[in-house]
């Protein structure tokens, strides 16, 4: 039995004010100082000098040519599709195990995802089903780097190169994780990220494209901005979109990246601290996995319940809700979605059993490690009790 905490909190007295939640930013920077210029300066819309510097920043950090800001993670997927040049009659490769962006994006085009299943181990998909679902009418392959673990890229690269598909990672979760040493956002034909408010870095809303191919990132600047002409104000050679980002946004974001090491250094240390604590719980919980080649980042810290454990998912969750800490479900995987049943070719095992099984532990900054002994309490006294 683990030690419980030392805390008057039970069962049935979970104060809000000791509610510990799920995820929390870390406004640690210069975040205010910066924000305050923009209130001060009137530059507070689409346009300022923190964009600039946000998306060049952004690019350094991640080793690649562009880095082109969106208003958040789902445009920076759409806006990187349209400058792909996906439409109706092509398919997309898509895990059916993730965020439910990834495949509205692909139908935002008129497009058809084709949904793949993916590793238990690490919750990204599956390389040997991708190849079996390539078709004729693939255009290209969506790899989602799921809660922080980056998915294993060569084999999906081999795969388009060899039938001349684009590769699209969906880096959401996954700010500063690295594939076999670089960093993600360089490694395939673009990546999307998202900087929504739970995120290792935020913009409170907000997303980017990362590309090293300079036509395709004027591309997404030229939809990016309701398709107006760069070169002639106003004139609108195509049907764009307004998806930028505002300055105070990337006031915001800019503060963020500055501190990026200290963010991610401070995940490596809240994993550690978890995978130590929840050690004697492994006969009946999987910890996460991390593989030699991958350098997680953890934006959440997912946990499966193993198949000796007669306790459902949600009645864990609840458990935990009452003692007042807060939980996500692993997602729904997308071929048990009422928009995506059509489509959906299966079966997925992966997908069915790491979404009934998984939870996402709290994971940001701001967790004190009293917070993680009532939560490592909780968790043990939910499977104890069955």
């Amino acid at each position: 039995m683990i030690k419980p905490p030392d805390t008057t909190l039970s069962k049935s007295s979970s104060a809000s004010s000791s509610r510990i939640p799920v995820a929390a930013p870390f406004l640690s920077g210069r975040e205010r100082e910066y924000v305050l210029e923009c209130m001060s300066t009137t530059w507070i819309s689409s346009a300022g000098r923190f964009i600039g510097e946000f998306e060049t920043a952004f690019a350094r950090f991640c080793d690649v040519r562009h880095a082109v800001a969106t208003n958040n993670g789902t445009t920076a997927l759409h806006l990187a599709l349209v400058a792909l040049g996906v439409g109706p009659g092509d398919e997309v490769i898509v895990p059916s195990l993730t965020y439910v962006a990834t495949a509205n994006v692909v139908r935002y085009c008129g497009a058809t995802p084709v949904f793949v299943d993916n590793d238990v181990a690490t919750f990204n998909l599956d390389p040997v089903d991708v190849a079996a679902k390539i078709s004729a009418r693939t255009k290209g392959i969506i790899p989602v780097h799921l809660y922080g673990h980056p998915a294993d890229l060569d084999p999906i690269l081999d795969l388009a190169k060899l039938h001349n598909l684009f590769v699209l990672e969906d880096a959401a979760e996954a700010v500063g994780a690295r594939y076999k040493g670089r960093i993600i956002g360089g490694h395939s034909t673009c990546a999307a990220f998202s900087f929504f408010g739970n995120k290792i870095i935020t913009t409170g809303e907000g997303g980017m494209v990362t590309t090293n191919n300079d036509a395709i990132a004027e591309r997404l600047r030229l939809f990016r901005g309701q398709g107006m002409d760069p070169e002639r104000r106003y004139w609108f050679p195509v049907v764009g979109y307004n998806y930028r980002m505002t300055n105070i946004e990337a006031a915001i974001g800019l503060a963020q990246l500055e501190c990026a090491d200290q963010h991610l250094a401070r995940r490596k240390i809240l994993a550690k601290d978890y995978d130590r604590l929840l050690s004697p719980l492994a006969n009946r919980i999987q910890l996460p996995s991390v593989k030699p080649w991958a350098d997680h980042v953890y934006w959440m810290y997912t946990i499966l319940l193993r198949e000796n454990v007669p306790k459902q998912r949600d009645d864990v969750m609840r458990d935990l809700d009452q003692f007042g800490i807060e939980t996500r479900p692993v997602f729904y995987p997308m071929h048990i979605l009422p928009p995506y049943r059509d489509v959906a070719r299966g079966p997925f095992p992966g997908a069915d059993f790491c979404s009934s099984r998984g939870i996402n532990l709290p994971t940001h900054e701001m967790l004190t490690p009293h917070d993680l002994d009532r939560i490592v309490f909780a968790l043990e006294a939910s499977l104890s009790s069955f």
